[in-house]
Order: structure tokens, then C-alpha cells, then sequence
């Protein structure tokens, strides 16, 4: 991905810090613009709304004047869904361009937020389960539902979050291109991180520990 100069401070696009020694980056991405417009910003549906509203308009004008006449009225309503959209769009634009997912060996992060940036991490140790939802066109969102009681507002992550899920958000990769192939980087990447053992130390003097905790 290419750096931009609003987030000249970050030592890596998306990286609020360097990562500690050991682990890499696996993917970085951002959401697709149409897609996010369409699925969190409902576009589709406005239209919809403005287009019903102008059809509803047209057939009552026609019955009370020339056809002309009656689309007229109409189109107003028209144009004012199409400006609903292209604001609606900027906005999912600018969400999308402010937005870095990223995919480490040991974690998720998400840098979001096109007025105040803000940056989640998620480690894998507190994901209890990933979750695909795929688009025909290859688009998709992973949602990651938190372990135990870890919870983030929903307010904070929209609209980085899977829908209609208020009680416990679930952070989530919105809209992203060639999202099963995310999903496959994600889900062997925290597979090997949790296979992964962690040795605990015995203190000084006593006889080494055998025991070994899956992290």
C-alpha cells in the first residue's frame, strides 16, 4: 500500500508503533469504496426510497395533468436521491481512504476513522471466532468476535463493524476486496500463533517448570 501525508507520523501506514521483533505483516488493506457506499451506507436503498417517492409523485400528477407535466414534478425527487447518494458515497469514500486493515503473525489492527484516527488491536488470543460474509464480486467483511469480556463501543467502530450486532460489536474487516483470500491468511495466521507454546518461568532457585501453556 502506498503512504499518504496525512499519516506521515506512522512509522508504516496503519502501524500506530514498529512492531516488536519477530513479527511481520502478512496483508494490509482498506475497504472498497462502492462496496462500503452500497452495504454500510445502504446507497442502494436511498435511491430506492427517493425513486418510489418520485414514481408515487408521477402517477398521481399524470391523472390531474399532461404526462409532461407530471414528470416534472417528479424529478426533483429524482435528483435529490442522486445527491443523497453522491454525498453518501463521499463519505464512504473518505472512510475508505482513512481506513488500514492489517494482518500481523500475532494480530489484528485497525486503523480507522476519517475525522479522528484511531487505532484497534486485537490480538488472536482475544478472538473467540472470524466470521466471513462473502459478496458475489469477490468483496466481503470478516467479523471478529471478541473473547471473554472484551467489547468495544459500536458508535467507535462504525461502520467497521458487523450490522444489527449492538450488544457485543464485532469489530470487522468491511468491505474488503478478495476477502476469502483474507480470511485464509487470517485464520492460518492465528491457528499458528495459538499453536505456538508459551514456557512459564519458574523462580529463581526452584527446579525448572515442565509445564507448557498454549498461548
Amino acid at each position: 500500500m502506498s503512504d499518504h501525508d496525512d499519516f506521515a507520523f506512522e512509522p508504516q501506514p496503519g502501524l500506530p508503533a514498529p512492531l516488536p521483533k519477530g513479527e511481520r505483516i502478512l496483508w494490509q488493506g482498506r475497504p472498497d469504496t462502492t462496496a462500503l457506499a452500497r452495504e454500510a451506507f445502504a446507497t442502494r436503498w436511498v435511491m430506492g426510497y427517493f425513486a418510489l417517492i418520485a414514481a408515487a409523485r408521477l402517477a398521481v400528477g399524470a391523472a390531474e395533468a399532461p404526462l409532461g407535466a407530471a414528470a416534472a414534478l417528479a424529478l426533483p425527487y429524482l435528483l435529490l436521491g442522486l445527491l443523497a447518494v453522491l454525498i453518501l458515497r463521499a463519505i464512504a469514500w473518505a472512510q475508505a481512504r482513512t481506513t488500514v486493515y492489517t494482518i500481523t503473525t500475532a494480530r489484528v489492527l485497525m486503523r480507522v476513522g476519517a475525522a479522528l484516527s484511531v487505532t484497534y488491536n486485537i490480538p488472536f488470543r482475544q478472538v473467540a471466532a472470524a466470521r466471513l460474509e462473502l459478496r458475489p464480486r469477490g468483496t466481503g467483511t470478516i467479523a471478529l468476535e471478541t473473547a471473554g469480556d472484551t467489547r468495544i463501543a459500536w458508535a467507535m467502530l462504525w461502520p467497521h463493524v458487523r450490522p444489527w450486532h449492538l450488544k457485543k460489536p464485532q469489530p470487522a474487516l468491511r468491505c474488503i476486496p478478495d476477502a476469502a483470500r483474507v480470511a485464509q491468511i487470517l485464520a492460518e495466521a492465528a491457528e499458528t500463533r495459538l499453536a505456538e507454546p508459551v514456557i512459564a518461568r519458574s523462580p529463581a532457585g526452584a527446579a525448572p517448570a515442565a509445564a507448557v501453556a498454549a498461548e
